[in-house]
């Protein structure tokens, strides 16, 4: 078998034609992701009882406002850890970038579980859980490039699609087991134990994974120095026209991304706090939605990889589109079960397939030697700007208007952009893929 080494220990490091991605590659590069999104949504969940906690006001809107104004404080020092994990992976390999951000985003999550309450500690309690969130943003910053560029050159040409798709995979997995947690503790906690430390437990139970993800990690082959076959139609060179062009159009799509994800990841306090939904039916919701979000984006990936990049991008990005005003109409009108559970899945079931294709292929369009830092800078970017704002600005959007359709306006003009963006993407599959979908009748 070919072999080449890496410069640190010079381990052999099969090329991806003689290698099946394995089940310990795949969780050793997305764990880091599943802590992220765990994090973020069991945050986005106990939004209310965090701002009870840490941002005692006389107005529950404002410690509301106040707890979701801290979840975006992590928004704020993404970019810059883009640049200097992505630059890092880039130069020196994935894994010592990716073992960095697990570890600083674990000790952060643990910081923001242990704290005590204002009421014990004042001013002291809200300034450490910021500390806490910049740390962690610093963390996540450089956390999805490096993985992104592991997952896409550990896999055969063939099965890219399926093996990056473990990435929005990994982002639904961790909020499923979020939306478990708070479903679980709803119903076996009273209403006060819960929001005085359900949350707590929920977060430590994410802290728990440090050990596992960092053996997981320490372990993983270096795919840096692979040699990797020319994407068809995209020319390899640093600054290339080509690059600059998907990178942009990257930007649109991962904002469009954002938006959606962070809108949906903030259905149990819509459910809660606007719906006025029993806590067992709104955590239900989001479980049922997430565990569908699972089986989509792989669906997603699996796609890519038969029918190309483009078509499974653009066509159920249509879909959703036209989907997600009715389905939002629906929730809002009948406040049931049924609308929650339904809906919501059906809607990210659609909604969660083109952007599995898109991942993989804004990886192959990017040459190699900036992948990482690429990656990683322009999803910090998008998500610093729309992730960290989506959740108050709907928050304000339903408190200004009292419509309760308002997260239904965002998403549409967030899907509607990235359908535009995808229209004008590329198709990156490899050379066998693209003949094979020309070959079958339209």
């Amino acid at each position: 078998m070919a072999r080449q080494f890496t410069r640190k220990k010079l381990e052999p490091v099969p090329i991806p034609a003689d290698e099946r991605l394995t089940g310990r590659a795949v969780w050793g590069a997305t764990i880091g992701n599943i802590l992220e999104f765990y994090d973020f949504g069991t945050y986005s969940f106990f939004a209310i009882p965090i701002g009870q906690a840490f941002f005692p006001a006389s107005d529950p809107f404002a410690s509301l406002m106040l707890s979701l104004a801290t979840f975006g404080a992590g928004f704020v020092t993404r970019p810059i850890g883009a640049i200097l994990l992505g630059s890092y992976s880039d130069r020196l390999g994935r894994r010592p970038a990716m073992t960095a951000s697990f570890a600083m985003m674990s000790a952060a999550i643990l910081v923001l579980a242990v704290t005590p309450s204002y009421e014990t500690i004042g001013i002291a309690a809200p300034l450490l859980v910021i500390f806490a969130r910049l740390v962690q943003g610093f963390a996540l910053g450089g956390e999805v490039g490096p993985t992104t560029a592991y997952l896409m050159e550990a896999a055969p040409a063939e099965r890219r699609g399926l093996a990056v798709s473990f990435q929005p995979a990994s982002q639904q997995i961790a909020a499923t087991a979020g939306a478990l947690v708070g479903e679980i503790l709803s119903l076996t906690m009273t209403s006060e134990a819960l929001n005085a430390y359900g949350w707590r437990i929920a977060l430590l139970l994410g802290a728990a994974t440090l050990p596992f993800g960092l053996w997981l990690r320490s372990a993983l082959p270096e795919t840096l120095h692979r040699p990797e076959a020319p994407v068809p139609g995209i020319q390899p060179v640093r600054r290339s026209l080509a690059a600059r062009r998907i990178m942009s159009l990257g930007f649109v799509i991962l904002a469009s991304c954002t938006i959606i994800t962070y809108v949906t990841g903030y259905m149990t306090t819509y459910a809660l706090n606007t719906l006025q939904v029993s806590a067992p039916l709104a955590f239900g919701a989001t479980l049922i939605s997430n565990s569908v979000g699972i089986a989509a984006a792989l669906l997603g990936g699996w796609l890519a990889d038969r029918a190309g990049r483009r078509h499974i991008m653009i066509w159920p990005q249509i879909t959703a589109l036209l989907i997600t005003y009715p389905v939002f109409f629906w929730i809002s009108e009948s406040r049931s079960a049924l609308a929650l559970l339904g809906g919501l899945g059906a809607l990210t079931l659609i909604g969660t397939i083109p952007y599995s294709a898109f991942y993989v292929s804004m990886a192959e369009g990017l040459p190699k030697n900036i992948r990482g830092g690429a990656f990683a800078m322009i999803y910090a970017f998008a998500i610093a700007i729309f992730g960290g704002t989506a959740q108050p600005l709907v928050t304000l959007l339903i408190h200004l208007t009292g419509n309760a359709l308002a997260p239904a306006w965002y998403m549409l003009v967030a899907s509607a952009a990235g359908l535009c963006a995808m229209l004008m993407m590329p198709e990156t599959a490899p050379p066998k893929i693209q003949s094979t979908n020309k070959r079958s009748p339209s």
